[in-house]
This record gives structure tokens, C-alpha cells and sequence, in this order.
């Protein structure tokens, strides 16, 4: 018997009807199409397939989708504004913290998660959050590094957002004669 599910992913509201047993992946990707969530193990031992759920970094593979009724879901095609790339992103993209991807998008959401309880964390602390995410490719130094840096980004433009607005400067009734090329009045 299929169950209404109601769900905002990346900002927008879903209603679905769904099977009980739908995994949220399945949903997210098969149903909604956002393939940048990955299903790689069947078996929540990987976290490629690691999305925020009101917050929380969660495998979505693990949890039933009704489990998440009435609930945002943010996946890695949530982050970036227009082509814009969001700066945990970036930082992974200049740190070389991926090599063949598959895996990134959940190393991503699982740092977003923890950047945005503890904006500022330890090397260990990185370890402890990332525990668990398996890369075949590409050593852990780097995504730690990438994590670390995009922790920086990240305070920069908290720090830029505190400050106060520029005025701007208005033009001078000079500037605005000699553009025109008549005498001041």
C-alpha cells in the first residue's frame, strides 16, 4: 500500500506517492533525479550516499523515506548557487581533496554537516566526522586539508557579512560636468 510522502529537497516541496520500503536514496535519485547522491555499498559502509536531513548528516541509503516525511533534504546539487560552486566545494577542488569523484559528494555533505556545527575543528575532529567515508582513490590527508581550508573560506565570508555595508560613493558634481563636457551650472 502505497504512503504520501512529503519532503523539501534543495529548497523545493515534494508530495510522492511512495512504497513503505523505499530507501531515501532510491527516492532522491530514482524518483527525483538528483544523481549526484551516490548508492555505491547497500549496506550504509561507504557514505557515498550521505545527504542533511534538517541538519544532520545521514546515509540515505540507511533510512526508510518516510522516515524523513515532512522534513528538508539537502543534496550535493543543493549547494552551489547557480554555477556558482559553494566554497566546500571549491576548497575540494583546490585541495585535490577527490580523484574519481564518486565519493565526493558524500565526503562534501558529511563536511557541510560538521562545518555547520563546528565552523572551526580540529584535525581530529575532521577525522572523527569523516570516519566512516570510504575513498578508494585519494588519500585522507587531502580531504582533511580541503575540509580545513574550506573551514577558512568559510569564515572569511561569515567575517566579510559582519561588516558593516560600504556606502557608495557618490559622484562629485565635478566628475559629473566633465563627463558631460559642459560647464559646471
Amino acid at each position: 500500500m502505497r504512503q504520501q510522502l512529503n519532503i523539501v529537497v534543495n529548497g523545493e516541496p515534494y508530495d510522492l506517492s511512495i512504497e513503505p520500503k523505499t530507501l531515501l536514496v532510491q527516492v532522491i535519485r530514482e524518483m527525483l533525479g538528483f544523481k549526484g547522491t551516490h548508492q555505491a555499498c547497500d549496506s550504509s559502509s561507504c557514505a557515498a550516499c550521505t545527504v542533511i536531513v534538517d541538519g544532520m548528516a545521514v546515509k540515505s541509503c540507511s533510512i526508510l523515506a518516510l522516515q524523513v516525511n515532512g522534513k528538508a533534504v539537502t543534496t550535493i546539487e543543493g549547494l552551489a548557487e547557480g554555477t556558482k560552486l559553494h566554497p566546500i566545494q571549491q576548497a575540494f577542488i583546490d585541495n585535490w581533496g577527490f580523484q574519481c569523484g564518486f565519493c565526493t559528494s558524500g565526503q562534501i555533505m558529511a563536511a557541510k554537516a560538521l562545518l555547520d556545527e563546528n565552523p572551526n575543528p580540529t584535525r581530529e575532529e575532521i577525522q572523527a566526522q569523516m570516519d566512516g567515508h570510504l575513498c578508494r582513490c585519494t588519500g585522507y590527508n587531502m580531504i582533511n586539508e580541503a575540509i580545513r581550508d574550506a573551514a577558512k573560506r568559510l569564515q572569511s565570508l561569515d567575517a566579510a557579512k559582519k561588516l558593516p555595508p560600504q556606502r557608495k560613493p557618490q559622484p562629485q558634481k565635478w566628475m559629473q560636468t566633465a563627463k558631460s563636457g559642459k560647464g559646471a551650472a
